[in-house]
């Protein structure tokens, strides 16, 4: 089920992708997931307070990673 977050001022895309998932890249999903935020909000690196957003469910591959032979 997606969860939803209500924006502070200065919320910046990646941050709230890296703070949901682990990882700044997925910005874009949350983007999609909120076609009613204006263009303009879209297009710009930093958010106002108070704009809640979707975030939806996605499977993000993990982190881990595995150690080589030599350094088990």
């Amino acid at each position: 089920m997606p969860k939803t977050y209500v924006t502070k001022a200065g919320d910046r895309w990646d941050w709230i992708s890296y703070n949901f998932y682990g990882t700044c890249d997925l910005y874009k999903e949350i983007q999609k997931a909120n076609p009613d935020i204006p263009i303009d909000l879209i297009a710009s690196p930093i958010l106002p307070a108070c704009i809640e957003l979707v975030i939806p469910d996605i499977e993000t591959p993990s982190t881990v990673e595995e150690l080589p032979p030599w350094k088990r």
